[in-house]
């Protein structure tokens, strides 16, 4: 039988199969999975109407190229039906990113946005960044489309309403004002220096800017300056007028400003050669509070309108939906992701595809950013894929490597060890994919490398093992890289050994002679010490690894050491919490001072018990 034959035979069995599967099918919404001869799912869709959906499967012509693909490794099909439409679509959204079928559009970034935190818990309320969820009770403003475009946020707030940042316990220990203060960037509450009701008014204008009334702030600062100013208190109409230039420096540094929007999420997709680029800007009190650039993953050749649904319901997964989203193209199902947005945000969401006017102009806007960012994209993912070919072709790897682990330790004399892990593969550093692990091991002497190393890769390849023992997702790594020469290189393989893993390829990294960037030997087990040509560019490469690795382990270790450091032993006494330990600190100037003082002394302090005194006495006086 000729080669075509059996493929159009088994196609003809699998559109036989997907037809058989329609017969026991009845009209309700649901989802519906495809799987290949090796139980793999390939796909998995929604169907207003279960048989419906799948009978299009049957058919024998009229699909595209994917679509036809799909059809043909088809083994089996599964199916779940749902009650309503927005529940089909909600457990597809999770079973995709369950189980990232290879027909399935996919966002792999999966990134939190920052958000602006006023608190409500505190007389003196802080201005501070807020990443995650939102536990702390508080005023939200967000999100902010990078932790850039948040501190630049902060930055101007902090110099028109002089808010302080500084941490709750900070603030009960100041007994001056800081070095804000004296630069006008804080109002120095901490010190009395504001009244908690002028504060609060501080306040109050902060979250009118957050919400995009700043002409009537400053209408108000220009009244009060021209009071200030009739009154004679120059000094005060000085400090208003120093907040006025301020907020009118702020309006004239941000950049799209959308007079008819005040709420929005502007969403661009772009495709080219099977690849995409999504390019979010976030519109929020008529201010543009910045963008950010996606990279879905197409499901082997699906076009704009799935690419861009699959997009809308796998970004608001975890995060709440604005009142408008504008859209460059039309999605399928507009209608059910409507409902499905609105029942998240539990209020209206419009979707919309602006033709004209400011809103085509912001769609426009982003469209261009995401076609430049994917054109930038897809030069440097052809630059990387030489490298890595060039990766290949000096250590005589089988294939180019998709996943390179790259260790580093980082210690002082033994203290505050840890070790780092940074990935890079296709698409450059998976920053994503990097690790931290705290030494545990008391048994390793201080200082060990080889001891720390053992630990860490220890602890990497346990959890490998046990998560994907067959190795069928990319977690696993084509290429470890380690910093040291042949003694490292010989000890980390005795521990790959010993973990069944000792067929990863592995890389030691030396400095070579007089330990000079450019004169690298590359060690590897069984094989003669290797060094690359000065001006290759896989040399630079490796370099750059390496580097990336060695900021990385030394940045975990600095705040390891911050942290320790900057420790504050009344948090360890129980029953001492906020109150008191500003109570504390306010009396006796610092935590050192408390640990010395008597207990006649701690039952001076206002608000401490004599029965707390006692606790805090035995603390600091009954170590042994």
């Amino acid at each position: 039988m000729e080669p075509n034959e059996t493929t159009h035979n088994q196609k003809l069995r699998a559109h036989a199969l997907i037809a058989d599967y329609v017969t026991r099918l009845d009209g309700s919404p649901g989802v519906y999975r495809m799987l290949n001869e090796l139980g793999e799912v390939l796909y998995v869709g929604k169907a207003r109407n279960l048989k419906a959906r799948v009978s299009s499967y049957a058919r024998q012509n009229g699909h595209t190229a994917r679509i036809s693909r799909m059809i043909h490794e088809t083994r089996r099909m599964m199916f779940l039906t749902t009650r309503t439409e927005t529940e089909a679509l909600l457990l597809e959204r999770n079973l995709i990113k369950q189980l990232k079928p290879r027909y399935n559009v996919l966002l792999r970034d999966d990134k939190s946005f920052p958000n602006i935190l006023i608190p409500t818990d505190h007389p003196f309320p802080m201005i501070t960044k807020h990443r995650g969820a939102r536990k702390q009770k508080g005023h939200y403003f967000g999100p902010f489309a990078s932790a850039r475009a948040a501190y630049q946020t902060l930055n101007h707030l902090e110099r028109v309403f002089l808010l302080r940042n500084c941490t709750d316990s900070q603030f009960a220990a100041r007994t001056r004002p800081c070095l804000q203060y004296q630069i006008k960037r804080c109002a120095a509450p901490c010190v009395g220096k504001i009244s908690e009701d002028d504060y609060a008014l501080l306040v109050q204008d902060a979250k009118r800017f957050l919400e995009g009334k700043t002409t009537t702030i400053q209408k108000e600062l220009a009244e009060q300056m021209q009071i200030a100013s009739d009154e004679m208190e120059f000094e005060r109409a000085a400090a208003l007028r120093d907040r006025i230039k301020a907020l009118t420096n702020v309006q004239q540094s941000q950049g799209i400003n959308p007079r008819g929007v005040s709420e929005a999420d502007v969403i661009a997709l772009h495709m080219d050669g099977g690849q995409a680029c999504v390019q979010v800007f976030f519109i929020r009190a008529n201010q543009s509070w910045g963008n950010h650039d996606f990279y879905p993953k197409t499901g082997l050749g699906a076009e704009e309108p799935e690419v861009l649904e699959a997009f809308l319901a796998q970004f608001y997964d975890n995060r709440p939906p604005p009142k408008l989203i504008f859209l460059s193209h039309d999605i399928e199902d507009e209608d059910l992701m409507i409902d499905a947005l609105s029942a998240k945000a539990e209020r209206k969401v419009e979707i919309a595809v602006p033709k004209r006017g400011e809103k085509a102009d912001l769609v426009e806007n982003a469209h261009r950013n995401a076609r430049e960012s994917l054109g930038r994209k897809m030069s440097e993912t052809q630059a990387q894929a030489r490298l890595l070919q060039g990766v290949q072709q000096a250590f005589d790897l089988a294939a180019p490597p998709s996943r390179i682990e790259v260790y580093d330790n980082s210690h002082i004399q033994g203290a505050h060890a840890v070790g780092g892990m940074i990935v890079a593969g296709p698409e450059g550093f998976i920053k994503s994919q990097y690790r931290k692990f705290n030494i545990k091991d008391g048994s390793v002497t201080p200082g060990d490398d080889f001891g720390m190393m053992k630990e860490v890769l220890t602890r990497r390849f346990q959890r490998l093992l046990k998560e994907d023992p067959e190795r069928k997702t990319d977690s696993w790594p084509d290429l470890l890289l380690i910093d040291g020469g042949a003694g490292q290189v010989s000890a980390v393989r005795e521990i790959m050994e010993e973990l069944g893993v000792g067929d990863v390829p592995m890389v030691g990294v030396a400095k070579g002679v007089d330990r000079d960037h450019g004169k690298e030997e590359f060690y590897r087990t069984g094989k003669p010490v290797m060094a690359l040509p000065r001006q290759d560019p896989v040399l630079y490469y490796i370099q750059r690894l390496r580097d990336e690795a060695h900021r990385w382990a030394i940045g975990t270790h600095r705040a390891k050491r911050a942290k320790t450091t900057m420790a504050n032993p009344l948090d360890e006494i129980p029953g001492v919490g906020a109150s008191r330990k500003r109570a504390l600190l306010q009396h006796f100037g610092s935590a050192k001072a408390v640990s010395r003082a008597g207990l006649p002394d701690l039952m001076e302090a206002p608000g401490i018990s004599a029965a707390m005194a006692e606790t805090v006495y035995n603390f600091f006086n009954d170590k042994g």
